[in-house]
C-alpha cells in the first residue's frame, strides 16, 4: 500500500543540518575517468515522461531538475500532477507527494479514481454487489500496486522551508525517491511579498535535486488573471521572478472554463477545442516549448490526449 511519512516518527533535524560537504569534495581524476568511461560506453540519460504518448518527445523530466507547475485557483494543477505522479510510478519511478493542502486519504481517493477509471460514488456503483466486488478488487490492486512506488508526507498547513528541504533529503537518501512533489510553494513561504524567502526556498530545492539526482515538482499559483480566457505565461507567477528563473521547467495548467460554461448551459461545443492546456513556457535542457491540448474524462477524472479517448489504464482486469 502507499507509504505514509509522518513527521513525528522521523528525526528530520539531521537532514536540515546536512551539508554533504564530503560528497562534494572529490579528486578531479574521478570525473576524468567518468569522461573516459562515457567514450567507451555512451550513457543514455533516463528521462521520465508524462502519461500522454504525444508528449513523450516534447517534455521529459530529467534527474537533477526542478519543474514548476502553475495555474490559477481551480485550474486543476493538483489533478494533473496526481495523474503525472501515477504515470511516473508506472514507469518504475519512486514518487513522494507532500501536499500541504490536502490530506493523504483525499489525495489517494482521487488518484485511486484515476487509477481505476471508475467513479466509486456514481449511482450505478450503489446497490450492485457485482459492481462493488469489482471496484474492491481494483482498489485492492491499487493498494498493492502502490507498495514500493508511492509515498505521501502527512502534514497540512504552513510548513517551514527547512522542514520541506529535510523531508526531500530524507526521502531521496533513505527511501530512494526519484520524484518529489511539493504542493505548494505558498504553504512553505506564506507571504507573497517575501521574495527573498521564495528565492531561498527554490534555490534550496534546485540544489537538492542536483545533489541527489532526483526530480522535484513544485506546485505554485499565478496572479489572478484578467479573464478566464487568459492563458498564463511564466511572467504571471506570483512572487519573485527568481522562482521561474531558477527552475529548469515551467508548465502552466489552463482550463477551458468558457467551454465548460457552454456545456452547463446546454450549448453546442466543439471537441476540436481542448478542455485544458499544458503550457510549457520553459525547458532548459529540452528543445521544445509550446501548448499541449488535453480532454477531460469526467468518470475517471483523467485528462486524455484526444477527444473521445478512453481513460488510460494502469490496471487491467484479468478477464479483459
Amino acid at each position: 500500500m502507499a507509504h505514509i511519512i509522518i513527521p513525528d516518527e522521523v528525526d528530520f533535524a539531521k537532514y536540515e543540518r546536512e551539508t554533504d560537504l564530503q560528497q562534494k569534495i572529490k579528486s578531479a581524476h574521478l570525473w576524468v575517468q567518468e569522461l573516459i568511461d562515457r567514450i567507451r560506453s555512451p550513457i543514455t540519460q533516463p528521462r521520465a515522461v508524462m502519461p500522454w504518448r504525444k508528449t513523450h518527445n516534447l517534455v521529459q523530466f530529467r534527474p537533477g531538475e526542478v519543474t514548476i507547475w502553475g495555474g490559477a485557483n481551480g485550474q486543476g494543477k493538483s489533478l494533473v500532477t496526481g495523474q503525472v505522479a501515477l504515470s511516473l510510478c508506472s514507469q518504475g519511478e519512486k514518487v513522494c507527494i507532500a501536499s500541504f493542502e490536502m490530506k493523504p486519504l483525499k489525495t489517494l481517493e482521487r488518484m485511486g479514481r484515476q487509477f481505476s477509471g471508475q467513479n466509486p460514488d456514481h449511482p450505478s456503483m450503489r446497490g450492485s454487489e457485482k459492481a462493488a466486488d469489482l471496484l474492491i478488487e481494483v482498489y485492492t490492486e491499487f493498494r498493492d500496486w502502490t507498495t514500493g512506488r508511492l509515498w505521501l508526507y502527512d502534514q497540512q498547513g504552513t510548513v517551514a522551508p527547512s522542514q520541506v528541504a529535510a523531508v526531500v533529503r530524507f526521502c531521496a537518501k533513505e527511501r530512494g525517491i526519484t520524484h518529489f512533489f511539493v504542493d505548494s510553494l505558498m504553504k512553505c513561504v506564506a507571504d507573497e511579498d517575501d521574495y527573498n524567502g521564495q528565492k531561498r526556498m527554490v534555490d534550496e530545492l534546485t540544489a537538492i535535486a542536483r545533489d541527489y539526482g532526483i526530480h522535484i515538482h513544485l506546485v505554485h499559483h499565478i496572479k489572478k488573471p484578467p479573464s478566464e480566457d487568459h492563458k498564463p505565461t511564466k511572467y504571471d507567477y506570483k512572487g519573485s521572478g527568481a522562482i521561474t528563473d531558477q527552475v529548469d521547467n515551467v508548465i502552466s495548467v489552463w482550463r477551458n472554463k468558457a467551454k465548460e460554461k457552454m456545456r452547463e448551459d446546454k450549448k453546442a461545443v466543439s471537441d476540436r477545442d481542448p478542455d485544458a492546456l499544458l503550457i510549457c513556457d520553459k525547458q532548459r535542457h529540452g528543445e521544445w516549448e509550446g501548448k499541449i491540448g488535453l480532454w477531460f474524462d469526467k468518470v475517471s477524472m483523467q485528462y486524455v490526449a484526444e477527444a473521445g479517448d478512453e481513460a488510460l489504464k494502469l490496471y487491467v482486469h484479468p478477464e479483459d
